[in-house]
Order: C-alpha cells, then structure tokens, then sequence
C-alpha cells in the first residue's frame, strides 16, 4: 500500500465533496444514541485530519493516527488553521500503539478496505480493540462488495477539481475481491503549466461474514449495520457499510 506522499498534496481539493462537518454530526448522532459519546476518540487513519478537526471542534479530545507522515502534515496544518488541538500520530493501523485508552473510535471513508492482508486487518481491529475502553463504541464503513464489483469494477473516472486533473483507472479481481487503483494526476501550477504525477494503491472488499468473526475474534459486538449515512438496514445495493460496533470483551 502505498504511503500516499505526492496524494497528499491534492488530496483536500479532490475530496472537496466530503462533507466532514454534515459526517461528523452523523457519527455523533450513532454514539449519542447508545449513550456513548465519547470524551477521548481514537480517529484511526485519519488523514488530513478532517474528521478529528470537527470532532475536536465539538469539545472531544481527539488522537488522529495515519501511517503517512506528509497527510499527517496537511492535518496539523489544517487543525492550526481551524484552531484546534488534536495529537497526531504516524503509525500503521496493525502497529497501533496509543498511551492509554480510548473511549471511543472511528475509522472513516472506507481506510479499512484500503487493508488488503486479512491478517493485518484483524490485527489492525485487534489494536483498536486493546486501546477500547470495554463497552465503548468502534464505528466505521468500508466500501461494499457491490461497489467493487459494480461501480469501481473496472471502471475509468475522470476527475477535475480546483486546478487538479485526475485520471482513475481501475482494474477488479473477482477472486481476491481486490481493485488496484491507478490515479494520474496533473496539478495546475502557478505559471500556468501542469506538474504530472502518479499514485497506485489497492482496495479490498470484505464481505459482512468475513468482518463479523473478526470483529468478534477480537473482542467486539456488530451491534448495528446501516446504509450509508442513514438509519436504516443495509440494501443489497448499498455502497458504503456503516458499522456500529461495542467491544464487550
């Protein structure tokens, strides 16, 4: 998997669709309803820290950990921008080592499925686990077996935002359930020319089964499963899982 060094750099202009803000109410919504809104959060692959910056913004202590230092960079900058203090750490989601416990975690915008060794994912969620206060909640999506196979698949995007060009290819293993993604980039500069670049890195589609004995090997209850940023049960046609997990062990 790639460290995403030169991505970071573009990375905020082409997620400028990601409503962190709207996400983050959505998140808090989940742990208020099972009375667990959390006074110190774990953010596990966070990024450019969008998730941590509004979730410290909301008054929760927030440890935001990334295995890549130049996003984690980009968030200390962004939370100096927004004026937040968040503690950014540099560490693989399996290597995951925190100095005391949580009571709460998150993992957002499908960076499990980003884990393609189910090995590494179980010990990822294993780590997150061990730094879980019991009977606290762990909520994340993953991108679903139906987008692998039918929007992903082996499908090429084009993507232009805020001076960046963005080529996506795709190319989807039914078998492994696996879609390595080819990104070219051309970023607009100041004296009007193009700097080209590229960046590859794979996916992996976990299917419910596979997620629920992991979760439940390490510790966890699968306490609900929603549609993307909703309320309701997953649909077969879904894109984005939300988990809401408890660790009960």
């Amino acid at each position: 998997m790639s460290a995403y060094n030169d991505f970071a750099a573009v990375y905020d202009r082409l997620m400028t669709d990601v409503d962190y803000k709207t996400r983050t109410d959505y998140l808090l919504k989940l742990f208020g309803k099972y009375g667990k809104t959390p006074a110190l959060l774990l953010d596990l692959a966070c990024g450019t820290g969008g998730f941590s910056n509004q979730m410290a913004k909301k008054g929760i202590e927030v440890i935001g950990v990334d295995m890549s230092e130049e996003m984690l960079g980009i968030a200390r900058e962004n939370a100096a921008a927004e004026g937040t203090d968040v503690l950014f750490l540099c560490q693989k989601a399996e290597e995951l080592d925190l100095y005391g416990t949580v009571d709460g975690a998150i993992c957002c915008m499908d960076s499990l499925n980003h884990i393609t060794d189910i090995k590494k994912l179980k010990k990822a969620i294993s780590k997150v686990s061990l730094f879980l206060e019991e009977d606290c909640l762990f909520i994340f999506d993953v991108n679903t077996v139906y987008k692998h196979e039918n929007v992903l698949a082996d499908n090429t995007f084009v993507i232009e935002e805020d001076g960046v060009y963005c080529v996506w290819q795709n190319e989807y293993d039914s078998k492994k359930l696996t879609t390595h993604i080819y990104l070219d980039f051309f970023c607009e500069q100041e004296d009007g020319s193009y700097l080209r670049f590229g960046e590859d890195f794979c996916e992996r589609a976990y299917t419910d089964q596979e997620l629920k004995e992991i979760l439940e090997e390490c510790g966890f209850e699968v306490v609900e499963i929603f549609g993307d940023m909703t309320n309701s049960p997953l649909s077969s046609t879904e894109e984005r899982a939300i988990y809401i997990t408890r660790k009960i062990r």
